[in-house]
C-alpha cells in the first residue's frame, strides 16, 4: 500500500509541475487582454481631458496639431461651455425629467412586482412577461406613432392652464413638455424594473405576508410597511441604474421637445457648435462636464450600481 501510494504520487508531480506554466501562461494572456480592453475603454476619455486642457490656437497651429504634446495648458475650456451652453439652466431641466421620473418608475414597478410576486392568481406569469416584453421593443420602432401621438393627445387640465400645477404646460398637448417626456421614460423602464424587483421579492420569506395579514394590514400597508422597507438594497441599485439610463438619454427629448430653453443636458451640448465651425476643445470641455453628475452618482453608490448588474439574475 505505501509502495503504491508513493508510485503514485511520484507519477502525478511531474504532472503538477506542468500545469502551473500552463496556468501562468493564461493568466498571463488574459491580464494582458484585459489590460488591452482598459486601454482601448480609456483612451476617448483621456484624449477629451487632454484636448479640452488644451486652447484651440494651439491645436489647429501648424506647430502642434491635435496630436501632439506641448504647448499651453488652461481651463478656459471649462469656463467657455459653462457660460457658452448656459449649463446651469439645462442642468436643471435635466433634473426636473430625470427626478420624478426614477422616483415615479420605481414606485409603479414596485407595485406590480409585489402583486406578481406576492401573490398567486390565474395570470401571474401573463402580467410579468406583459411587462417585460416591452423590453425587446427597439424604442427607434415606434418614434413616428409616438411623435404623431404626442401632436394630438391632450394633458390633463392639471397642465393645460400655464403657470399652474408642477409642470405648466404652454399648448395643451404632450408635444415639447417635461411631463411628456417623463412618461416617455417611465413607459420604458417600467418592464426592466418589474422584472428585477419582481425577483427580489421572490426571495423574500412568504411568512412575512401571512405575519402582517395576521396582525390586520391590508395589501397596500404590507407593501409599504413590510415588502418595501425590505426591498432597499434593489431599490438603491435600480435608483442608480435608471439616473443613469434617463440623464443620458438623447433621442426622446430631441425628437418631442423643440424649445431650446427645455432641452436636457445632454442636448445642450449642440449650442456649442456653430454652423460652419466647431471648436472641438470645447466640446471636449462641454462632454466632461455633461458626464460629471453620473460619474458622482456612479462613485457614490458604487456598490449598488454594480450589485445592480446581476440584481434578479437568480431567485430563491
Amino acid at each position: 500500500m505505501t509502495s503504491a501510494a508513493t508510485h503514485m504520487a511520484a507519477g502525478t508531480a511531474p504532472e503538477i509541475r506542468q500545469r502551473k506554466p500552463r496556468r501562468r501562461g493564461r493568466r498571463l494572456l488574459l491580464h494582458l487582454f484585459l489590460i488591452a480592453m482598459c486601454a482601448l475603454w480609456l483612451f476617448p476619455l483621456v484624449w477629451a481631458v487632454y484636448t479640452s486642457l488644451r486652447p484651440y490656437g494651439d491645436t489647429a497651429s501648424s506647430a502642434y496639431g491635435y496630436i501632439s504634446i506641448g504647448g499651453h495648458y488652461n481651463l478656459d475650456n471649462f469656463a467657455n461651455a459653462w457660460d457658452r451652453a448656459n449649463l446651469p439652466q439645462f442642468y436643471l431641466n435635466t433634473f426636473i425629467i430625470v427626478v420624478p421620473a426614477v422616483i415615479i418608475v420605481l414606485l409603479l414597478s414596485s407595485m406590480v412586482a409585489f402583486g406578481v410576486a406576492r401573490f398567486s392568481f390565474r395570470f401571474n406569469v401573463a402580467l410579468l412577461m406583459l411587462f417585460t416584453a416591452g423590453n425587446l421593443l427597439p424604442q427607434q420602432v415606434i418614434i413616428t406613432p409616438l411623435y404623431r401621438m404626442f401632436l394630438i393627445l391632450p394633458l390633463p387640465n392639471l397642465f393645460n392652464a400655464p403657470g399652474y400645477g408642477p409642470f405648466p404646460s404652454d399648448n395643451g398637448l404632450f408635444y415639447d413638455q417635461y411631463i411628456g417626456i417623463i412618461a416617455i421614460h417611465v413607459a420604458f423602464q417600467l418592464g426592466f424594473c418589474t422584472f428585477v424587483l419582481s425577483n427580489f421579492m421572490r426571495t423574500i420569506p412568504r411568512e412575512l405576508n401571512e405575519a402582517a395579514i395576521v396582525d390586520g394590514a391590508g395589501v397596500a400597508r404590507m407593501w409599504w410597511t413590510v415588502i418595501l422597507p425590505l426591498c432597499r438594497p434593489a431599490l438603491a441599485a435600480l435608483a442608480t441604474l435608471e439616473f443613469t439610463f434617463i440623464y443620458n438619454d438623447f433621442l426622446w427629448a430631441l425628437l418631442l421637445m423643440r424649445t431650446g430653453s427645455k432641452l436636457p443636458i445632454t442636448s445642450a451640448l449642440n449650442n456649442l457648435g456653430g454652423q460652419f465651425f466647431t471648436d472641438n476643445n470645447l466640446v471636449a470641455a462641454g462632454s466632461l462636464m455633461v458626464a460629471l453628475p453620473t460619474l458622482i452618482v456612479y462613485f457614490l453608490l458604487q456598490k449598488q450600481f454594480i450589485g445592480g448588474l446581476t440584481l434578479g439574475s437568480t431567485k430563491g
